[in-house]
Formats: C-alpha cells, sequence, structure tokens
C-alpha cells in the first residue's frame, strides 16, 4: 500500500500518516525499506518532500507528523520541545497494572555492550522521563492502557510499561527480558508488538490545532472491544 493511501491529515503546512507496524521511520543501516526510502510518495505536488517531525519505532504503529515546508517545520519543531504536542498511545501490557491512573518519573540511560546490543534502561543519572497512564480494561492476566508521554526518550514507553508499571508491552522483543538478557532472541508473536500512537494533537495558533485519531489495527483482537 502507498504511504498516501495512509495519511490522516493533509493541508499546506502538515500530513499525518497512519505508520504501518513493521515499517521504520529512517532508513536501517542494514539496507530495507523504510518511510524515508519512500518519502517521495507523500510529495503531493511539492518539489520538496515532507519531513518527519517525531520518530516511531519500527513495531509501533499509529499518528507520525510531517512538515511540508521550512516554516511549519519550524513551527512544530517548537511546539514538541515546548512540551505543547499531546501524544496519546494504546498499549497492550503482558500484566495487571496496579490502580487506575497515574504518573510514571522514570529518567532512562542507554546501555550497550558488542555481544547484547543497546538497549535504554532505568538509570538516576540517565534524563528526567515522564508518562501519564490510565488503565482502560484487563482481561486474562493482562491490561489495556492508555500512555501519554511528557517527554521524548528513546523507548520511553516501552521502558516505563515494563519497568515503571512492571509489566511490559505484548510483544516487545527488547523489555520483556529482564536487565542482563542477551537481546535478538526473542521472536514476536503474530501479533507483533502492540503498542499504537493513537491520537496527536498539534497547536498551530492562530490557526486550529491538528487533532488526529488513527484507527487502531486488527492486531489489537479483542482489546478493540473495549475501545469507544
Amino acid at each position: 500500500m502507498s504511504l498516501e493511501d495512509r495519511i490522516l491529515f493533509v493541508d499546506g503546512e502538515a500530513i499525518v500518516i497512519d505508520k504501518p507496524e513493521g515499517l521504520p521511520v529512517d532508513a536501517p543501516r542494514a539496507g530495507g525499506d523504510s518511510i524515508e526510502a519512500r518519502i517521495n510518495e507523500l510529495s503531493l505536488g511539492f518539489k520538496r518532500p515532507p519531513v518527519p517531525m517525531h520518530r516511531l519505532d519500527r513495531d509501533t504503529s499509529g499518528c507520525l507528523l510531517l512538515a511540508r515546508n521550512p516554516r511549519a517545520r519550524a513551527v512544530f519543531q517548537q511546539a514538541f520541545e515546548g512540551g505543547t504536542v499531546t501524544k496519546s498511545y494504546l498499549a497492550v501490557l503482558d500484566g495487571v497494572v496496579s490502580g487506575d491512573e497515574g504518573l510514571i518519573e522514570l529518567p532512562i540511560a542507554k546501555v550497550s555492550s558488542a555481544r547484547g546490543g543497546w538497549r535504554m534502561v532505568p538509570d538516576d543519572s540517565g534524563k528526567p522521563s515522564a508518562t501519564r497512564w490510565r488503565r482502560i480494561a484487563e482481561a486474562d492476566g493482562q491490561s489495556l492502557v492508555e500512555l501519554q508521554p511528557l517527554s521524548g526518550r528513546t523507548h520511553q514507553l516501552r521502558v516505563h510499561a515494563a519497568r515503571g508499571l512492571g509489566a511490559a508491552i505484548v510483544g516487545d522483543p527488547v523489555y520483556s527480558l529482564p536487565d542482563d538478557a542477551e537481546l535478538g532472541g526473542m521472536v514476536l508473536p503474530d501479533s507483533g508488538m502492540l503498542l499504537h500512537a493513537w491520537r496527536l494533537v498539534v497547536p498551530r495558533d492562530p490557526k486550529a490545532a491538528i487533532d488526529v485519531t488513527a484507527p487502531v489495527p486488527d492486531r489489537f483482537g479483542r482489546w478493540l472491544d473495549y475501545l469507544p
């Protein structure tokens, strides 16, 4: 499917697409498909292709904002840096969380090794990171939650779920493992990782804000019944 077919919002400043899971935003070092490699599918008659304003992990689906011109890029960058962009994610966690809602404040840092590769871990000397969470439903020892990152750290939601809430995101090939485990040994379930960038709100005063919701993909299965 063309990326143009996945557009959720478009005007002269912005495009929001529903990024499919399994497709990285940046071109992988080893090569292969990516948003970057197919960016011309989103030019839509403009001479300059749009520029992604944030990143979603390869296995995360949902709302991805792209700027269509340098002025819009500067405005959106300021909004992200100023913390005025609202991002809401849906995730299925492999465990039952305690409570109905809360705030995770857990600084994280990057660690790496030649044997295990790299990952993000909780670290008091790491970058401050905060995530609001809300439980939507529970079933068979798993939880459907809404996650709202208040900071934009790499793998933040995945670490905060696994280490802050004590329940990794279903299908997460890294953070469902102990911190000292060798990476790369887990096979994703048929559903893939159940993390979806559900809603994106970007202020654009004096214009109306961009407010987009991405359809929840079929891989969420029975959890679709718990959503409005």
